[in-house]
Protein backbone atom coordinates (compact mmCIF):
# COMPACT_ATOMS: atom_id res chain seq x y z
CA UNK A 1 0.00 0.00 0.00
CA UNK A 2 3.03 2.40 0.97
CA UNK A 3 4.32 1.38 -2.24
CA UNK A 4 1.24 1.99 -4.35
CA UNK A 5 1.02 5.67 -2.58
CA UNK A 6 4.66 6.24 -3.19
CA UNK A 7 3.97 5.49 -6.71
CA UNK A 8 1.08 8.22 -6.87
CA UNK A 9 3.02 10.97 -5.12
CA UNK A 10 5.88 10.64 -7.45
CA UNK A 11 3.60 10.06 -10.98
CA UNK A 12 1.44 13.32 -9.72
CA UNK A 13 4.66 15.29 -8.85
CA UNK A 14 6.39 14.77 -11.57
CA UNK A 15 3.14 15.34 -13.80
CA UNK A 16 2.90 18.84 -11.59
CA UNK A 17 6.26 19.74 -12.01
CA UNK A 18 5.69 19.94 -16.05
CA UNK A 19 2.41 21.72 -15.47
CA UNK A 20 3.55 24.24 -13.62
CA UNK A 21 7.19 25.18 -15.18
CA UNK A 22 4.90 24.98 -19.03
CA UNK A 23 2.38 27.67 -18.12
CA UNK A 24 2.78 29.52 -14.76
CA UNK A 25 6.48 30.02 -15.17
CA UNK A 26 6.57 29.89 -18.45
CA UNK A 27 6.36 34.13 -18.82
CA UNK A 28 9.12 35.11 -16.98
CA UNK A 29 11.39 33.14 -19.93
CA UNK A 30 9.55 33.94 -22.83
CA UNK A 31 7.35 36.80 -22.49
CA UNK A 32 10.56 39.50 -24.04
CA UNK A 33 10.97 37.15 -27.14
CA UNK A 34 6.95 36.35 -27.94
CA UNK A 35 6.58 40.44 -27.77
CA UNK A 36 9.22 41.49 -29.70
CA UNK A 37 8.38 38.64 -32.28
CA UNK A 38 4.64 39.85 -32.53
CA UNK A 39 5.67 43.38 -32.03
CA UNK A 40 3.56 43.78 -29.28
CA UNK A 41 4.08 45.68 -25.89
CA UNK A 42 5.07 43.35 -23.20
CA UNK A 43 2.24 44.50 -21.25
CA UNK A 44 -0.07 42.95 -23.53
CA UNK A 45 1.57 39.69 -23.08
CA UNK A 46 1.26 39.93 -19.34
CA UNK A 47 -2.23 40.98 -19.63
CA UNK A 48 -3.23 38.12 -21.71
CA UNK A 49 -1.62 35.75 -19.11
CA UNK A 50 -3.13 37.84 -16.50
CA UNK A 51 -6.57 36.72 -17.53
CA UNK A 52 -5.74 33.25 -17.74
CA UNK A 53 -5.06 33.14 -14.33
CA UNK A 54 -8.86 34.72 -13.98
CA UNK A 55 -10.37 32.22 -15.98
CA UNK A 56 -8.47 29.31 -13.92
CA UNK A 57 -9.54 30.50 -10.95
CA UNK A 58 -13.54 31.58 -12.44
CA UNK A 59 -13.55 27.03 -13.53
CA UNK A 60 -12.06 26.39 -10.62
CA UNK A 61 -15.51 24.96 -8.54
CA UNK A 62 -16.79 23.95 -11.82
CA UNK A 63 -13.61 21.74 -12.40
CA UNK A 64 -14.06 20.97 -8.34
CA UNK A 65 -17.29 19.39 -8.72
CA UNK A 66 -16.45 17.13 -11.44
CA UNK A 67 -13.49 15.77 -9.51
CA UNK A 68 -16.30 15.48 -6.72
CA UNK A 69 -18.15 13.20 -9.49
CA UNK A 70 -15.64 11.40 -11.47
CA UNK A 71 -12.22 11.53 -9.46
CA UNK A 72 -9.42 13.65 -10.98
CA UNK A 73 -7.97 11.21 -13.65
CA UNK A 74 -9.96 12.32 -16.34
CA UNK A 75 -9.73 15.63 -15.58
CA UNK A 76 -5.92 16.18 -14.69
CA UNK A 77 -6.17 13.83 -18.66
CA UNK A 78 -7.82 16.78 -19.63
CA UNK A 79 -5.39 19.13 -18.48
CA UNK A 80 -2.42 17.73 -20.39
CA UNK A 81 -4.48 17.64 -23.60
CA UNK A 82 -5.27 21.85 -22.83
CA UNK A 83 -2.21 22.52 -22.00
CA UNK A 84 -0.75 21.10 -25.13
CA UNK A 85 -3.54 22.62 -27.39
CA UNK A 86 -2.61 25.94 -25.61
CA UNK A 87 1.37 25.64 -25.81
CA UNK A 88 1.11 25.00 -29.27
CA UNK A 89 -1.15 27.50 -30.07
CA UNK A 90 1.22 29.63 -28.79
CA UNK A 91 4.08 28.81 -30.57
CA UNK A 92 1.90 29.01 -34.06
CA UNK A 93 0.48 32.57 -32.92
CA UNK A 94 1.82 35.24 -35.24
CA UNK A 95 -0.73 38.25 -34.12
CA UNK A 96 -2.05 39.60 -30.90
CA UNK A 97 -5.64 37.65 -30.85
CA UNK A 98 -3.81 34.60 -31.81
CA UNK A 99 -1.86 34.65 -27.96
CA UNK A 100 -4.54 35.69 -26.61
CA UNK A 101 -6.71 32.27 -27.98
CA UNK A 102 -3.38 30.76 -26.73
CA UNK A 103 -4.07 31.97 -23.10
CA UNK A 104 -7.27 31.40 -23.06
CA UNK A 105 -6.80 27.49 -23.59
CA UNK A 106 -3.45 28.00 -21.12
CA UNK A 107 -5.81 29.19 -18.27
CA UNK A 108 -8.44 26.61 -18.99
CA UNK A 109 -5.60 24.16 -19.01
CA UNK A 110 -4.22 25.45 -15.42
CA UNK A 111 -7.56 25.11 -13.73
CA UNK A 112 -7.59 21.94 -14.99
CA UNK A 113 -4.59 20.77 -13.80
CA UNK A 114 -2.51 23.11 -11.57
CA UNK A 115 -2.24 22.29 -7.60
CA UNK A 116 -6.41 22.60 -6.26
CA UNK A 117 -6.96 19.55 -9.06
CA UNK A 118 -4.22 17.57 -8.00
CA UNK A 119 -5.23 18.48 -4.16
CA UNK A 120 -8.64 17.49 -5.07
CA UNK A 121 -7.80 14.39 -6.79
CA UNK A 122 -5.41 13.30 -3.60
CA UNK A 123 -8.59 13.88 -1.61
CA UNK A 124 -11.04 11.83 -3.71
CA UNK A 125 -7.88 9.14 -3.85
CA UNK A 126 -6.94 9.26 0.56
CA UNK A 127 -9.74 10.82 1.87
CA UNK A 128 -8.55 13.08 5.17
CA UNK A 129 -5.44 10.63 5.01
CA UNK A 130 -4.74 13.04 1.72
CA UNK A 131 -2.16 15.20 4.06
CA UNK A 132 1.19 13.22 3.28
CA UNK A 133 0.41 13.07 -0.60
CA UNK A 134 0.05 16.34 -0.99
CA UNK A 135 2.87 17.30 0.77
CA UNK A 136 4.93 15.18 -1.23
CA UNK A 137 3.61 16.64 -4.68
CA UNK A 138 4.47 20.07 -3.69
CA UNK A 139 7.90 18.92 -2.60
CA UNK A 140 8.03 17.20 -6.10
CA UNK A 141 6.43 20.37 -8.13
CA UNK A 142 8.68 22.61 -5.89
CA UNK A 143 11.11 22.15 -8.18
CA UNK A 144 8.94 23.38 -11.20
CA UNK A 145 11.09 26.67 -11.58
CA UNK A 146 13.96 25.52 -11.21
CA UNK A 147 13.25 22.62 -13.83
CA UNK A 148 11.35 25.13 -15.90
CA UNK A 149 13.19 28.05 -16.74
CA UNK A 150 16.41 26.50 -17.31
CA UNK A 151 14.71 23.98 -19.95
CA UNK A 152 12.91 27.13 -21.60
CA UNK A 153 15.99 29.75 -21.47
CA UNK A 154 17.74 26.76 -22.92
CA UNK A 155 14.88 26.01 -25.78
CA UNK A 156 14.88 29.79 -26.32
CA UNK A 157 18.74 29.59 -27.02
CA UNK A 158 18.87 26.58 -29.19
CA UNK A 159 15.16 25.98 -30.89
CA UNK A 160 13.71 29.36 -30.64
CA UNK A 161 10.83 30.18 -28.68
CA UNK A 162 8.03 28.80 -31.31
CA UNK A 163 9.83 25.33 -31.28
CA UNK A 164 9.89 25.78 -27.11
CA UNK A 165 6.91 26.09 -27.06
CA UNK A 166 5.66 22.99 -29.62
CA UNK A 167 8.14 20.90 -27.18
CA UNK A 168 6.56 21.74 -23.66
CA UNK A 169 3.26 20.68 -25.95
CA UNK A 170 4.69 17.38 -26.64
CA UNK A 171 6.16 17.02 -23.05
CA UNK A 172 2.56 17.25 -22.01
CA UNK A 173 1.53 14.35 -24.37
CA UNK A 174 4.40 11.93 -24.04
CA UNK A 175 5.41 12.60 -20.61
CA UNK A 176 2.16 14.42 -18.26
CA UNK A 177 -0.84 12.53 -20.21
CA UNK A 178 0.94 8.91 -19.27
CA UNK A 179 1.77 9.84 -15.75
CA UNK A 180 -1.76 11.25 -15.25
CA UNK A 181 -3.46 8.18 -16.81
CA UNK A 182 -1.41 6.10 -13.94
CA UNK A 183 -3.38 7.43 -11.18
CA UNK A 184 -5.76 5.28 -9.77
CA UNK A 185 -9.00 4.97 -11.35
CA UNK A 186 -11.51 5.09 -8.81
CA UNK A 187 -11.29 7.12 -5.12
CA UNK A 188 -11.45 5.07 -2.14
CA UNK A 189 -14.19 5.30 0.26
CA UNK A 190 -17.66 6.78 -0.72
CA UNK A 191 -18.50 6.23 -4.53
CA UNK A 192 -20.23 10.23 -5.69
CA UNK A 193 -23.52 10.00 -7.37
CA UNK A 194 -22.29 11.37 -10.99
CA UNK A 195 -25.86 12.66 -11.37
CA UNK A 196 -26.18 14.53 -7.81
CA UNK A 197 -27.16 17.95 -7.98
CA UNK A 198 -24.67 20.90 -7.24
CA UNK A 199 -23.47 20.31 -3.66
CA UNK A 200 -24.50 22.59 -0.78
CA UNK A 201 -21.76 24.51 0.44
CA UNK A 202 -22.40 27.00 2.93
CA UNK A 203 -20.31 30.40 2.61
CA UNK A 204 -20.39 31.08 6.51
CA UNK A 205 -18.34 32.74 8.52
CA UNK A 206 -15.49 30.04 8.32
CA UNK A 207 -15.39 29.43 4.76
CA UNK A 208 -15.24 33.84 4.15
CA UNK A 209 -12.09 34.01 6.80
CA UNK A 210 -10.37 31.31 5.11
CA UNK A 211 -10.89 32.36 1.56
CA UNK A 212 -9.78 35.56 2.59
CA UNK A 213 -6.64 34.19 4.66
CA UNK A 214 -6.18 32.17 1.24
CA UNK A 215 -6.31 35.15 -1.42
CA UNK A 216 -4.17 37.49 1.34
CA UNK A 217 -1.43 35.39 1.74
CA UNK A 218 -1.54 34.38 -2.15
CA UNK A 219 -1.56 38.00 -3.51
CA UNK A 220 1.56 38.38 -1.36
CA UNK A 221 3.21 35.27 -3.06
CA UNK A 222 2.45 36.32 -6.66
CA UNK A 223 3.91 40.30 -5.65
CA UNK A 224 6.82 38.81 -4.45
CA UNK A 225 7.06 35.94 -7.91
CA UNK A 226 7.16 38.98 -9.85
CA UNK A 227 9.24 41.65 -7.61
CA UNK A 228 11.68 40.37 -5.32
CA UNK A 229 14.39 41.50 -7.01
CA UNK A 230 12.99 45.29 -7.69
CA UNK A 231 12.04 45.33 -4.41
CA UNK A 232 15.48 44.33 -2.32
CA UNK A 233 17.65 46.39 -4.81
CA UNK A 234 15.23 49.56 -3.24
CA UNK A 235 16.57 48.21 0.29
CA UNK A 236 20.33 48.64 -1.28
CA UNK A 237 20.96 44.83 -2.62
CA UNK A 238 23.42 45.05 -5.47
CA UNK A 239 21.77 42.97 -8.92
CA UNK A 240 23.81 40.55 -7.77
CA UNK A 241 22.96 39.71 -4.37
CA UNK A 242 18.83 40.45 -5.68
CA UNK A 243 19.44 37.51 -8.11
CA UNK A 244 21.03 35.38 -5.76
CA UNK A 245 17.91 36.10 -3.29
CA UNK A 246 15.38 35.22 -5.98
CA UNK A 247 17.56 31.84 -6.37
CA UNK A 248 17.02 31.01 -2.61
CA UNK A 249 13.27 31.48 -3.09
CA UNK A 250 12.78 27.82 -4.26
CA UNK A 251 15.04 26.01 -1.71
CA UNK A 252 13.71 27.83 0.84
CA UNK A 253 9.98 26.62 -0.37
CA UNK A 254 11.11 23.01 -0.41
CA UNK A 255 12.84 23.00 2.84
CA UNK A 256 9.99 24.19 4.62
CA UNK A 257 8.19 21.27 2.87
CA UNK A 258 10.62 18.86 4.09
CA UNK A 259 9.79 20.19 7.51
CA UNK A 260 6.47 20.34 7.25
CA UNK A 261 6.12 16.68 6.48
CA UNK A 262 8.58 15.67 9.39
CA UNK A 263 7.25 17.95 12.52
CA UNK A 264 4.60 19.90 11.60
CA UNK A 265 2.21 16.94 10.25
CA UNK A 266 2.00 16.30 14.12
CA UNK A 267 0.03 19.30 14.20
CA UNK A 268 -3.29 20.32 12.66
CA UNK A 269 -2.60 22.77 9.83
CA UNK A 270 -4.16 25.59 11.14
CA UNK A 271 -0.96 25.43 13.05
CA UNK A 272 1.43 25.51 10.43
CA UNK A 273 -0.83 27.83 8.14
CA UNK A 274 -0.52 30.29 11.28
CA UNK A 275 3.15 30.29 11.52
CA UNK A 276 3.71 30.32 7.92
CA UNK A 277 1.97 33.74 8.01
CA UNK A 278 5.10 34.91 10.41
CA UNK A 279 7.80 34.81 7.88
CA UNK A 280 7.11 37.24 5.33
CA UNK A 281 6.56 39.98 7.93
CA UNK A 282 9.66 38.55 9.61
CA UNK A 283 11.10 39.19 6.41
CA UNK A 284 10.40 42.52 5.90
CA UNK A 285 11.59 43.73 9.39
CA UNK A 286 14.66 42.03 8.99
CA UNK A 287 15.52 43.75 5.29
CA UNK A 288 13.95 46.91 7.08
CA UNK A 289 16.36 47.18 9.90
CA UNK A 290 19.50 45.71 8.06
CA UNK A 291 18.76 47.42 4.25
CA UNK A 292 20.49 45.45 0.79
CA UNK A 293 22.53 43.00 3.11
CA UNK A 294 19.29 41.25 4.54
CA UNK A 295 17.93 40.48 0.65
CA UNK A 296 18.84 36.20 1.17
CA UNK A 297 17.39 36.12 4.87
CA UNK A 298 13.83 38.24 3.47
CA UNK A 299 14.05 35.75 0.29
CA UNK A 300 14.34 32.43 2.68
CA UNK A 301 12.08 33.73 5.21
CA UNK A 302 9.45 34.77 2.15
CA UNK A 303 10.24 31.30 0.43
CA UNK A 304 10.07 28.74 3.61
CA UNK A 305 6.09 30.56 4.72
CA UNK A 306 5.29 30.11 0.99
CA UNK A 307 6.46 26.46 0.93
CA UNK A 308 3.81 25.68 3.77
CA UNK A 309 0.80 27.82 2.69
CA UNK A 310 1.11 25.87 -0.71
CA UNK A 311 0.28 22.73 1.39
CA UNK A 312 -2.30 24.83 3.51
CA UNK A 313 -3.88 25.27 1.26
CA UNK A 314 -5.07 21.88 0.09
CA UNK A 315 -4.84 20.35 3.53
CA UNK A 316 -6.87 23.15 5.77
CA UNK A 317 -9.83 22.41 4.02
CA UNK A 318 -9.49 19.21 4.15
CA UNK A 319 -8.68 19.26 7.99
CA UNK A 320 -11.44 21.60 9.10
CA UNK A 321 -14.42 20.52 6.73
CA UNK A 322 -15.68 16.84 6.04
CA UNK A 323 -14.34 15.20 2.64
CA UNK A 324 -16.94 15.29 1.20
CA UNK A 325 -17.39 18.09 -2.19
CA UNK A 326 -13.46 18.27 -1.09
CA UNK A 327 -12.52 19.03 -4.65
CA UNK A 328 -15.63 21.75 -4.96
CA UNK A 329 -14.52 23.39 -2.14
CA UNK A 330 -11.59 23.90 -2.92
CA UNK A 331 -12.77 25.46 -6.10
CA UNK A 332 -14.87 27.62 -3.89
CA UNK A 333 -11.62 28.67 -1.50
CA UNK A 334 -9.18 29.11 -4.63
CA UNK A 335 -11.17 31.56 -7.02
CA UNK A 336 -10.37 34.67 -5.08
CA UNK A 337 -6.68 33.73 -4.78
CA UNK A 338 -6.31 33.06 -8.70
CA UNK A 339 -8.07 37.05 -8.94
CA UNK A 340 -5.68 37.80 -6.48
CA UNK A 341 -2.61 36.42 -8.01
CA UNK A 342 -3.54 37.77 -11.26
CA UNK A 343 -3.66 41.22 -10.28
CA UNK A 344 -0.40 41.63 -7.25
CA UNK A 345 1.98 42.41 -9.94
CA UNK A 346 0.21 45.44 -11.95
CA UNK A 347 -1.04 45.93 -8.25
CA UNK A 348 2.43 46.07 -6.52
CA UNK A 349 3.88 47.19 -9.38
CA UNK A 350 2.40 50.34 -9.33
CA UNK A 351 2.86 50.25 -5.47
CA UNK A 352 6.44 50.01 -5.97
CA UNK A 353 6.43 53.49 -7.82
CA UNK A 354 4.43 55.45 -5.42
CA UNK A 355 6.09 53.98 -2.53
CA UNK A 356 9.11 52.48 -3.19
CA UNK A 357 10.50 50.37 -0.23
CA UNK A 358 7.54 51.10 1.81
CA UNK A 359 5.86 48.40 -0.63
CA UNK A 360 6.83 45.79 1.98
CA UNK A 361 4.48 47.48 4.67
CA UNK A 362 1.88 46.15 2.57
CA UNK A 363 2.72 42.86 2.14
CA UNK A 364 3.89 42.36 5.51
CA UNK A 365 0.46 43.80 6.71
CA UNK A 366 -1.92 41.04 3.97
CA UNK A 367 0.46 38.40 5.60
CA UNK A 368 -0.20 39.46 9.16
CA UNK A 369 -4.40 39.88 8.22
CA UNK A 370 -3.87 36.01 6.79
CA UNK A 371 -2.96 35.43 10.53
CA UNK A 372 -5.76 36.86 11.74
CA UNK A 373 -8.09 35.58 9.63
CA UNK A 374 -6.60 32.00 10.37
CA UNK A 375 -6.54 32.66 14.52
CA UNK A 376 -10.48 33.05 14.24
CA UNK A 377 -10.97 29.90 12.81
CA UNK A 378 -11.47 27.27 14.76
CA UNK A 379 -10.91 23.60 13.78
CA UNK A 380 -13.32 21.99 16.25
CA UNK A 381 -16.57 24.06 15.79
CA UNK A 382 -16.04 24.41 12.20
CA UNK A 383 -16.35 20.80 11.66
CA UNK A 384 -19.09 20.80 14.20
CA UNK A 385 -20.50 23.09 12.05
CA UNK A 386 -20.36 21.27 8.57
CA UNK A 387 -22.14 18.19 10.44
CA UNK A 388 -24.59 20.11 11.60
CA UNK A 389 -25.50 22.04 8.41
CA UNK A 390 -28.74 21.49 6.81
CA UNK A 391 -28.99 19.79 3.79
CA UNK A 392 -30.64 22.39 2.20
CA UNK A 393 -28.67 25.06 2.99
CA UNK A 394 -27.49 27.25 0.04
CA UNK A 395 -24.15 27.61 -1.22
Amino acid sequence: MQARRLGVVVALGTAQTLAWGSSYYLPAILADPIAHDLGLSRNWFFAAFSASLVISGLLGPRIGRQIDRVGGRQVLCASNLVLAGGLATLGASHSLWMMALAWLLLGVGMGLGLYDAAFGALGRIYGRDARGAITGITLLAGFASTVGWPLSSLGLETIGWRDTCLAWALAHLVIGLPLNLSLPRAAQGNVVDTTAAKPSIPMDRTMMLLAFALAAAWTVTAAMAAHLPRIVEAFGATPAQAVFAGMMIGPAQVAARVFEAGFLSRFHPLTSARLACITHPLGACAIGLFGGGAAAAFALLHGAGNGILTIARGTLPLAIFEPDSYAYRLGLLGAPSRICQAMAPLAFGLLIDSLGRGVVIVSAGLSLSALIALLLISASSAAERVKKAPASEAA
